[in-house]
């Protein structure tokens, strides 16, 4: 069992890291020659305001008095400058925004591995090239573009990390501090000659971070009036800062300045996908070279925003993160040519760069070239070009070069994915070959095919693992000879021993096709139908939450095809029940998005009443009254007593402004430690271990619930403890003899199945109905696919200072408990029904490899970001789910079957 494991585990994290070479590689290009405009700049200085997590709309609309909530950034859009919707690009992070808006590229999707705080490869900024830069803000944001500074030229002043809390009264003082700290430097440089002179130079960058905004939707939500209270405080602020640096230069005329945001918000308070909402924020520009307000009658525009904002009269000007804007522009037409004449030679670069590096590590006779940017054409547009310059026809030399941009671009992503069809041709290979492999480990073990079969036969023939190793060899020289990375090895000869294994088993191959033969072809196409509807109800569940319902809705009518209705009608009563109760999850609003503490009080209350229901039960049937058995259930019920509390006054709490009580905060971290403890302290026999890790999780849970979902892990463990007694009830009724009953199953007695007996078609049934369960306790409350599912005010009971990791982890951890909740369960219903482990778990990975490689085929690298976002979390989500399953299955082994003592040694529980 442990090589089968092992060896599924390599091939799964093999496919799974397949994702980042074919998709997540980084898309910088080094190597190339600086290019710099000619002409001198229209500015000397650049004022850079960036308000962390400010929604467009929130800034531009009109307050229920109809009054701007940011009267100053208004006056300038009607009389000062230019104005628009800057798009941003999933992931819609803080990271990612600053270095599209800073660096001009889209972030590079390794840096998620750090925490979007650190540099996975080096890159140049706008920072780096300026002679100073002096930047006040988050050390999180700050910290990564001061990072290699060798010329000692960029100064940052940051508060402490421990200063962005969610809980904190007023963190309005986040943006307060960048603020006087920006006044406080301008008043120091007129009184010290050094700084003076270095703030008076050219090529110059003050650049403000303000997280005020960002942090105060995290905790209250975008519509909250501390949201709109903290946008009037920067306006303000703004005006201000504005004074004092006209005031400090003289108003010399030489000063820009932008205010825009990394990335927007969602209603509820999360970012990290493509809504609207997040991906569209304010870009207002003003001061030297740019544009003034241009008055218009009429614009054409796919929202209605212009009309809801009475903005519809002032030229709008929409932007992409990462592009510079030419017509906000106020210059000559010759610089606007010559800056695009010197981008479009920035662009070419990196796509001549990344061609020769393409083709001197592919055979000259299997490199194909990015036929619509030929050298030629490369050398025509350039000339030309220069031609409209000298000619004065700078119209055509602006478009001239925003063609040669974007031909450059399409061919920098050509390259960029030259070898995705090759990769993904042998990732298939291999998906296609493992799924053969585990398939026919479960027909040998189960099937008597090899009867009357020759030795001959069943030995395969010596030219099999010759042709192979042939096959190796030539395909490791192909490789070497083009200096491929070490990984595409990897993924190239992963796929031969797989495939060689499966040809070794060519008579059973044989065999199974004979039996098949002999099964009646109805019968056959209709579960091989049933099958197909089960697995595509599964993949359309991860874009369509309602799909589990229709899933539930069907699962529910089970007892009624089979006999269960007529011999079990109150257990199948209690299937149908809890089935239809669980279809409704799916059906409400993702989770956070509306909160509701009350409900999660109202699940506890519910624990402790199915508790004292148990307590009540255990008293009845011991001798003595105290026991260790009932301390322990005491000790669980006061423990979510202790969260109900906890999750109630921390909420209060933080409504009052008073932060995270630190006696509420050792409470959660004490819960959820002991939480891993509790359940091994209960006796292993099958329903009083089940309860007690359902009475401990909850307690966690409940300290990780916002609203409804609270419900979820109570109603899903009900239906899991009802499907068990379902399972016995069918066993019990089929061929195969069941001796025990379910309450006196204890779960050290587990052993391997494929001793007791041979899979049947229910088992296909048992492991479909678990992939089913798994995917229904990922997606029964919200769509953990979208990174703004994620609500940070989850983990406010442990912890309300930003700490990325801490909080992911917290967050990971809800999503498993359910997880864990149904692999105790279906440890349960291996150890009633006398199940195979070892083909069990080989059968429940074959269905979610079908799934990943639905989704595998359905990944996008075209059409909106979100789509794109998506359709690759999709194919992680299966495959963390198949390697996910491995780790939760020993969890759940260990959960069920250890035993600790509070008083002494283990004791033996016989009931």
């Amino acid at each position: 069992m442990l090589l089968y494991i092992t060896l599924g585990l390599l091939v799964h994290f093999v496919f799974f890291a397949s994702i980042f070479d074919i998709y997540f590689t980084s898309p910088l290009v080094h190597g190339m020659t600086p290019q710099f405009t000619p002409l001198p700049p229209p500015a000397k200085r650049l004022m850079l305001f960036v308000a962390d997590g400010l929604r467009a709309d929130k800034l531009y609309e009109l307050d229920e008095d109809g009054n701007s909530r940011a009267p100053f950034v208004r006056n300038i859009i009607m009389n000062e400058g230019s104005w628009g919707i800057s798009h941003t690009r999933v992931p819609t992070e803080s990271r990612p925004g600053h270095v599209a808006m800073i660096a001009g590229f889209y972030e590079d999707v390794s840096a998620v591995a750090k925490g979007w705080k650190e540099n996975p490869v080096e890159f140049d900024s706008l920072l780096n090239e300026t002679r100073y830069t002096w930047s006040w803000g988050s050390p999180d944001i700050l910290a990564m573009f001061a990072k290699g500074d060798l010329r000692s030229h960029i100064f940052t002043e940051s508060y402490d990390a421990s200063s962005e809390d969610f809980g904190a009264h007023d963190v309005t003082k986040l943006d307060t501090w960048v603020f006087d700290h920006v006044k406080e430097f301008f008043h120091a440089a007129r009184n010290n000659q050094s700084l003076f002179s270095k703030v008076n130079e050219d090529k110059i960058v003050f650049f403000l971070h303000l997280l005020g905004i960002d942090t105060n939707g995290h905790a209250h939500r975008p519509s909250s009036r501390e949201y709109s209270d903290n946008i009037k405080l920067v306006d303000k602020e703004l005006k201000e800062i504005e004074s004092t640096v006209k005031d400090f230069y003289g108003n010399d005329g030489k000063t820009a300045f932008i205010f825009t945001a990394d990335h927007g918000m969602t209603d509820w308070g999360s970012h990290g996908a493509g809504h609207p909402l997040e991906t569209c924020t304010p870009f207002i520009a003003w001061g030297a070279g740019i544009r003034l307000p241009q008055k218009v009658s009429a614009q054409k525009f796919d929202d209605s925003y212009l009309q809801e904002w009475k903005l519809e009269n002032w030229k709008r000007q929409d932007i992409n993160q990462g592009i510079i804007p030419v017509d906000m522009l106020n210059t000559s037409d010759l610089f606007k040519a010559e800056s695009m004449f010197t981008n479009a030679v920035q662009i070419l670069e990196q796509f001549k760069v990344k061609m020769t590096q393409k083709k001197e590590a592919t055979l000259s006779f299997l490199f194909t070239p990015f036929k619509s940017l030929s050298d030629t054409k490369q050398a025509n547009i350039l000339r030309k070009a220069r031609y409209y310059i000298k000619q004065k026809k700078y119209d055509e030399a602006v478009s001239l070069c925003r063609q040669l941009i974007h031909l450059a671009l399409r061919g920098l992503a050509y390259y960029h994915t030259y070898d995705r069809f090759f990769l993904a041709f042998n990732v298939v290979l291999g998906f296609v070959g493992w799924t053969s492999y585990a398939s026919l480990l479960i027909i040998k073990s189960h099937c008597n095919l090899m009867r009357g079969v020759s030795t001959e036969a069943k030995n395969p023939s010596r030219l099999l693992p010759c042709a192979f190793g042939a096959v190796g060899v030539s395909v490791t020289f192909f490789l070497l000879i083009q200096a491929c990375p070490w990984t595409y090895y990897v993924y190239c000869l992963l796929p031969l021993p797989i495939w060689y294994a499966v040809l070794r088993e060519i008579p059973v191959i044989q065999g199974f096709v004979t039996l098949l033969s002999t099964f009646p072809p109805r019968r056959f196409l209709g579960y091989l139908l049933l099958f197909i509807l089960g697995v595509e109800v599964l993949v359309l569940s991860f874009f369509y939450r309602y799909m589990l319902t229709a899933g539930l809705v069907a699962l529910a009518a089970w007892p009624f095809i089979t006999a269960l209705w007529t011999r079990a009608k109150s257990i199948s009563l209690s299937w149908i029940f809890f089935c239809l109760l669980l279809a409704v999850f799916p059906l409400m609003p993702v989770v956070g998005r509306k909160p509701d503490i009350f409900l999660v009080v109202g699940a506890g209350l519910l624990v402790l009443l199915l508790s004292l229901f148990v307590v009540t039960s255990v008293i009845k049937r011991k001798d003595s009254f105290i026991n260790e058995e009932l301390v322990l259930h005491l000790l669980q019920m006061l423990s979510v007593m202790f969260s109900m509390c906890v999750v109630y006054g921390t909420h209060h709490s933080l409504l009052k402004k008073q932060g995270l009580p630190l006696l509420n905060q050792i409470v959660s971290w004490t819960i959820l430690a002991s939480s891993f403890v509790m359940p091994l302290l209960s006796p292993p026999v099958l329903f009083d271990r089940l309860f007690s890790i359902l009475v401990s999780s909850m307690s966690t849970y409940l300290l990780l619930s916002t609203g409804y979902e609270a419900l979820f892990p109570l109603v899903l463990s009900c239906l899991m403890f009802v499907w068990i007694h379902m399972e016995q009830e069918t066993l019990q009724h089929s061929v195969v003899s069941c001796k025990q009953k379910v309450s006196t199953i204890q779960f050290a007695c587990n052993t391997d199945a494929a001793q007791c007996r041979d899979l049947c078609l229910d088992d296909i049934r048992r492991a479909f109905f678990l992939v089913f369960f798994l995917v229904t306790a990922f997606f029964g409350t919200g769509n953990i696919a979208s990174v703004n599912s994620f609500d940070p005010s989850s983990v406010y009971c442990f912890l309300t200072v930003f700490s990325p990791f801490k909080m992911g982890a917290l967050i990971m951890w809800k999503i498993l408990i359910p997880f864990v909740l149904v692999m105790c369960a279906f440890e349960a219903v291996q150890v009633t029904t006398q199940l195979s482990s070892k083909s069990l778990f080989l059968m429940v990975i074959n269905i979610s490899d079908i799934m990943a490689l639905h989704f595998f085929f359905l990944i996008k690298d075209y059409g909106s970001w979100l789509d794109i976002g998506t359709s690759i979390s999709h194919y992680v989500i299966v495959m963390s789910m198949t390697i996910f399953m491995v780790f939760l299955n020993c969890l759940a082994q260990m959960l069920t079957t250890r035993k600790l003592s509070l008083c002494g040694r283990p004791k033996s529980h016989v009931i």
